[in-house]
């Protein structure tokens, strides 16, 4: 449905508008078979890389998977970030929790190329900035996230455009709390202007220690 809405909105799927999803694989992750139950299905965690590269083959529009193995399930999420991580971002979440000590542990076993950032997850300014400092010096992405009974304040619109995440996972449009941030996104864009564009396409050139 994604896919023909890009189309049908006048759009090239992967060129205009690209798609990035979670998986959350947390919520159908069976901790006593250690498979995945979803759609009526069992997959072992060997035949869900394959559903995903699956879908990687007939949506090339799709270029991010946020945890597409449970939190639990570190060494599955790391071989697939081996095979894999060249070819689509793979975000980490709930394995990590935006914490410093997770994510170092996160690195070491090569799970993942991304880590999500929620600001009041880990629960101060400084802890965050530290994990996105830990993300980046190891050539991870990251992408700043809001969380679930959001308020209207746009601070982390602009947390994210001054750490140059270049990545702000908002939900969809269709709140005013959600709404805000991407309007405040666009009254950065206007100020900015192509020093904006610059900046998101060189994610290292900001150094905000």
């Amino acid at each position: 449905m994604l896919h023909d809405a890009i189309i049908k909105a006048g759009y090239t799927p992967g060129k205009e508008i690209a798609i990035a999803f979670d998986a959350a694989a947390s919520y159908f992750y069976n901790r006593d078979t250690k498979n995945y139950d979803f759609e009526g299905k069992t997959y072992k965690p060997e035949q869900l890389g394959e559903y995903y590269i699956h879908l990687l083959d007939k949506f090339p529009e799709i270029i991010s998977i946020e945890d597409p193995y449970g939190e639990e399930d570190w060494g599955h999420f790391a071989s697939f970030t081996k095979k894999y991580g060249n070819r689509v971002q793979l975000v980490a979440d709930d394995p990590v929790c935006t914490n410093p000590v997770l994510i170092k542990d996160a690195i070491k076993q090569g799970m993942a190329n991304s880590i999500l950032i929620k600001l009041n997850q880990i629960g101060t300014v400084t802890e965050t900035l530290e994990a996105i400092r830990l993300a980046r010096k190891n050539g991870y992405t990251t992408m700043i996230s809001h969380r679930s009974g959001e308020t209207g304040d746009t601070f982390i619109a602009d947390f994210t455009v001054a750490t140059n995440a270049a990545q702000l996972k908002s939900g969809a449009p269709a709140r005013s709390e959600r709404v805000e941030k991407y309007n405040q996104l666009l009254r950065i864009e206007e100020e900015l202007g192509t020093d904006g564009t610059r900046l998101a396409h060189f994610p290292d050139s900001v150094d905000f220690d």
